[in-house]
Order: C-alpha cells, then structure tokens, then sequence
C-alpha cells in the first residue's frame, strides 16, 4: 500500500504581521486513483500559537508567533497529529478496501419449522 500524504489548505490566523493559529488540511491518499485499492480521506486541524489546560492552566507552546512565510512545509507538517492520522486511515483503508464490509444474502427456500 503506498500511502502518500501532502497539504493541501494552510491559512494562517494572523494579527499585528503574526500568525496566531493555523488551519491545516492534510490529504491521504492510498494507491492511485483508478486503482481497484485506492482510498482518499482529508483530516484538518486548527493550532493555536500556545493552548491554556481550562483546569491546571498549564500553558504549551505549540508554535512561537512569527510571519506567515517563515513557516516551512516542514514546520506546518510537524503542528499535525500525524502519527493519529496515520492510524485512523490505515482503519478507514483495512475497513473500506482490505476487509470491506459484506452484505448479507436473502435465503429465499427457508421455511418455518412445525
């Protein structure tokens, strides 16, 4: 299964010349299109510069603010839960094309036993 995956929406939030949160679009696809094994899903997300726990209040850091084009492929990939994504299409594939659902048959000649 050669599974790629790229990109494909990157907006940045940005206020005063800074980015404070970006909304990412990656894309999977599996096989070629065409192929009798080829499956596509896109996954989103939204990051925020740095995220407040509502309970602790712990702060992280998920990216420092800073102009929308000093942000690399690299970088915008690495803000991604890609190791998540990556587990549930390898699901959506084993469940859609390597072990798909079957449908049940009618069993027309049953009768009701006496």
């Amino acid at each position: 299964m050669a599974v790629t995956k790229k990109l494909v929406k990157t907006i940045p939030y940005v206020k005063s010349s800074k980015v404070e949160k970006w909304h990412l679009e990656m894309q999977y696809e599996n096989d070629s299109e065409g192929d009798a094994t080829y499956y596509t899903s896109t996954f989103n997300t939204e990051v925020n510069s740095s995220d407040t726990h509502p309970l602790t209040g712990v702060v992280t850091n998920n990216f420092t603010k800073a102009a929308k084009s000093s942000f690399s492929n690299a970088d915008l990939v690495a803000l991604c839960p890609v190791s998540h994504w990556d587990t549930v299409f390898a699901s959506q594939v084993d469940s859609v094309i390597t072990n798909p659902p079957t449908n049940s048959v009618p069993d027309e000649s049953f009768s009701v036993p006496s």
